[in-house]
């Protein structure tokens, strides 16, 4: 992952937990109230047996989450990430809990990458049932700061990304007989704010390419939808604030300062839950929907409305 992308989050919380950060270290917000647990999901469906499962940008946050619970509901499980640590850690854990699972270092700007994922998950597998492009990043400024190559960098990961990871992805579906991709976009999709364009640019675009292909494919027994989350709760996210090393109560009440003003269930969504309904999706739960986008965002597109 380049120096750009490490420094980028995927939404609004970097704000709001900088500038927390001071009051919170003097003490300042320690007795502020923090944000309402998230429900505990416990699922033991299996909706994934028998089913091969591809999973982009997994190494972290709502990727990472996905590719544990894929394979926990029995799918066989390819996942990708630059960040090989990373990947070779979860590759293991997943197969430590009795999942099958396996780790592809690829990144999804360069075409030789996405192809030899596809190409090691067919090989390996001999099939392809269900895609979750999930990979992207941000990089936050007003416009004009840009430099192409960084507005580059934005589209090529989150659009492009996108892009070519269902060009070799549909191919070993049709052959199949049909298949499911859920892409992640964002609730800036919908609703958005300052120094977001190259973000926001590249996450409406992916909304057009979803509905555009789901059309390509109807016919063809692949169902195409977008995923709308909102704001949630990763290291991507605490990194940006200038809080990664912060304690976990710290951070706890520095985002739910945020998410009072910012969402009106009063808290982040936690990366297992966005997963959680991207497995839902990717499900054959809901066969008649296609070209759709959902939105998971605690209500937040709904107040910018």
């Amino acid at each position: 992952m380049s120096d750009i992308s490490r420094r980028t989050v995927l939404s609004s919380a970097v704000a709001g937990a900088a500038g927390l950060g001071a009051g919170l270290a003097s003490g300042g917000l320690l007795g502020a109230s923090t944000a309402p647990p998230a429900p505990i999901r416990v699922d033991g469906r299996r909706r994934f047996v028998g089913k091969v499962v591809l999973v982009t940008g997994a190494t972290s946050g709502i990727g990472r989450a996905a590719a544990i619970q894929f394979a926990a509901e029995g799918g066989k499980v390819v996942f990708c990430g630059r960040r090989e640590d990373l990947g070779r850690e979860l590759e293991r854990q997943i197969r430590a809990d009795k999942g099958d699972a396996l780790y592809v270092r690829a990144d999804v700007r360069f075409e030789d990458d996405v192809r030899h994922l596809v190409e090691r998950t067919i090989g390996h597998y001999g099939r392809l049932d269900v895609a979750f492009n999930n990979a992207g990043i941000t990089l936050e400024r007003p416009l004009h700061e840009y430099t192409a190559a960084e507005w580059d960098d934005v589209i090529a990961t989150n659009l492009r990304g996108v892009f070519m990871s269902m060009k070799y992805e549909i191919p070993p579906m049709l052959s199949g007989g049909g298949g499911n991709i859920v892409v992640t976009s964002s609730s800036n999709a919908i609703a958005t704010t300052a120094h977001r364009s190259a973000y926001t640019a590249s996450k409406r675009g992916l909304v057009g390419l979803v509905q555009s292909a789901a059309l390509d494919y109807a016919s063809q027994n692949i169902r195409i939808n977008a995923l709308i989350p909102g704001t949630t709760d990763t290291q991507l996210v605490r990194r940006a604030g200038g809080m990664e090393h912060a304690p976990d109560a710290v951070w706890q009440i520095a985002s739910a300062q945020w998410a009072k003003s910012h969402t009106p269930m009063g808290r982040m969504a936690t990366a297992e839950e966005v997963a959680a309904f991207a497995l839902s999706l990717a499900s054959n739960e809901f066969p008649f929907m296609t070209g759709a986008q959902l939105v998971i965002d605690g209500g937040k597109t709904a107040q910018a409305g």
